[in-house]
């Protein structure tokens, strides 16, 4: 009952979806400079479909209803409810279908937000929008039917991989989602802005908010993910440059650039064509990373890889995708001639720029040349910290430079600001100190730091000049500070780290450089769907400094039949200390990784100032970015 009812409020959606388009079409060669309320209604119903399909998948969750396949494929009647409803989009089916439901529901925002603009900037927004949620839509039914049905019932489900039973992986995907496709609104806004001729003020206000949600919720979904793999997938560390993880950074790094040419196009100085551009491929690498997720050519624990044929759909669809906005946009793209004076705001905001591309680049060659390189050769490579961590770190330190010199300049001028000063002095001073304590011999990382310096006591000076003008651009300054803040911690992260890998039998102890750790026993629990090891450990400090204990776990679970290796964290102030265990070959022995990882809570709370900074900005009329 429950998968008919499902079918039919996706096929009653899809069929509103090409209604949708085809009114757009008649009403784009319509004078009127009114849109008909019945497409404002048929909007709203196409939500209303879409939206109820999703929750009939949920219900099938909820009631274990095993006779949908999506549901006896990833619940068991044992789960908690809480993931049994996380489940709906712990999977390809059930994520795909939550996809949509944002797709609709922007769209849906869009027309009923933007009541007072030009009428074929909305229309043919809409009809691009449609043409995407039309296509998804197909997608969903031709490959991925969450409503599928089994017969013989099965009395039982196989249950959802235990990895992925965690309360910020519940949280992580739809966060993601919201920024994948709020992207979508402003590359059809571009699109359509081109064939419509609207002006670059207009373009720039209707797209900014949607630029600003998807960009915040990307910001916060991209964390999420991180402290959920540093915790639960044994990793230990801020980031992996896991190609899954690579595939949610791509579009930040274009959202981020846009985020600061769209200040620039609001006021009317210029880039029109590249906020066009930006909007397009924001979209572009969104599409990409569903692309990499879902074809099953990459190989990782949060990927949705099980039919090739989605796979090629995807990528049909991408590579029709770009060449249709590459034609509209050389077909209606308007010729700009703007001159930018060297020391001005939106000199450093395109430079700014640039160094996002050139970032999205890096990890882009990064994360596809394996998949080619393997397709072609057959030859199977990973690339790692060390490419990213070469490529990339050089060119933090002109991008922090321009962070802090930047916003110190005025829009349309070219007057010479003289930067040895206070902040200057202060900044050379705190770097000393630091070196000092740190005692670190490479001349890149301390350039990093210095830069990062410069830049947190630049933009807390900015902060007390704000307060004493009563005009502070809180959405800059906690962004650019949460960013300092961000480049200064992970580079302690990185010079004090400590980690050792060692192999210990119950009752032995091992000495690392500054520590000893003893296992001291090991015990046997019974969860409510799993069973585990759970191993004792004492951490010693050689200087008597701390004595702690950790009690990392083998767990195994039956629904499905799967084994993890539950990392135990002791999370100071200052620092973390981090321990998991597995075993060797069903013996007595485990292997041991031990870490020291500083600032760990530093480095979550400056991703946050910086995301905070950019839902301020939202309710800000007045300044961007």
């Amino acid at each position: 009952m429950l998968s008919k009812l499902g079918i039919i409020f996706i096929s009653t959606a899809l069929l509103i979806s090409l209604v949708l388009v085809y009114f757009s079409l008649i009403e784009s060669k319509n004078s009127n400079n009114l849109i008909p309320k019945k497409i404002y209604k048929l909007s709203l119903f196409q939500l209303f479909f879409s939206v109820l399909s999703f929750i009939i998948l949920l219900l099938g969750y909820v009631f274990s209803d095993f006779s949908i396949i999506n549901v006896y494929e990833n619940s068991h009647t044992t789960k908690p409810l809480f993931y049994k409803i996380s489940g709906t989009w712990g999977n390809h089916e059930g994520s795909l279908l939550l996809w949509i439901n944002i797709l609709v529901l922007f769209s849906f925002l869009f027309l009923f937000l933007n009541k007072n603009r030009n009428k074929n900037f909305k229309i043919f927004t809409l009809l691009f929008q449609n043409l995407l949620i039309a296509v998804f839509f197909i997608f969903l039914l031709a490959t991925s039917n969450p409503f599928s049905t089994i017969y013989p019932i099965p009395n039982e489900g196989m249950g959802l991989n235990p990895i992925l039973q965690d309360p910020a992986l519940a949280i992580h995907p739809p966060l993601l989602y919201i920024g994948f496709v709020g992207s979508s609104i402003y590359f059809s806004a571009a699109l359509s802005a081109l064939i419509s001729k609207i002006d670059a003020k207009s373009l720039a206000i209707s797209i900014k908010p949607w630029v600003l949600i998807s960009w915040f919720f990307q910001t916060v979904g991209i964390l999420v993910g991180s402290i959920w793999a540093y915790y639960e997938l044994g990793w230990g560390g801020y980031w992996f440059w896991d190609p899954v993880e690579n595939s949610s950074l791509m579009p930040w790094f274009v959202m981020t650039a846009l985020l600061h040419s769209v200040l620039v196009l609001e006021r009317k100085i210029g880039l029109y064509s590249w906020v066009i551009v930006l909007s397009i491929l924001t979209f572009t690498m969104s599409v990409t990373g569903t692309f990499l997720v879902r074809s099953g050519i990459l190989n990782s624990v949060h990927t949705f890889a099980h039919d090739p044929s989605r796979g090629l759909f995807i990528l049909t669809f991408l590579i029709l995708m770009v060449f249709s906005s590459i034609f509209v946009f050389f077909k209606h793209a308007p010729i700009e001639n703007k001159k930018y004076k060297i020391l001005s705001k939106e000199f450093f905001i395109l430079i700014n720029n640039w160094f996002m591309i050139f970032f999205l680049a890096v990890v882009l060659i990064g994360t596809l040349y394996p998949i080619f390189l393997d397709t072609l050769t057959g030859t199977k490579i990973s690339v790692g910290p060390p490419y990213y961590n070469f490529v990339l770190a050089p060119f933090l330190i002109p991008l922090l430079f321009l962070m802090t010199s930047g916003p110190k300049y005025k829009w349309i001028s070219s007057e010479t600001k003289i930067f040895f000063n206070l902040v200057l002095f202060l900044s050379v001073f705190l770097f000393l100190i630091t070196f000092f304590v740190i005692k670190e011999n490479n001349l890149l990382l301390n350039l990093i730091l210095f830069f990062s310096i410069y830049l947190i006591v630049q933009t807390l000076f900015d902060l007390y000049d704000g307060f004493k003008s009563r005009d502070v651009n809180f959405s800059r300054i906690l962004s650019h500070l949460g960013f300092g803040l961000l480049i200064f911690f992970i580079s302690i992260n990185h010079i004090f780290s400590q980690e050792s890998n060692f192999n210990l039998k119950l009752g032995e102890s091992k000495e690392t450089e500054n520590y000893v750790i003893k296992f001291e026993n090991l015990e046997q629990f019974s969860g409510s769907n799993y069973k585990s090891l759970i191993g004792h450990f004492k951490i010693l400090n050689k200087d008597k400094l701390f004595n702690e204990n950790l009690k990392p776990e083998i767990r195994i679970y039956k629904q499905p039949m799967t084994v993890t290796y539950e990392a135990s964290i002791n999370s100071g102030f200052f620092s973390d200390t981090y321990l998991t265990m597995s075993n060797i070959s069903e013996s007595d022995i485990f292997n041991i990784k031990f870490q020291r990882k500083p600032f760990m809570n530093f480095i979550w709370l400056s991703v946050l100032l910086i995301s905070f900074g950019g839902i301020i900005n939202f309710f800000n009329k007045k300044k961007m970015v």
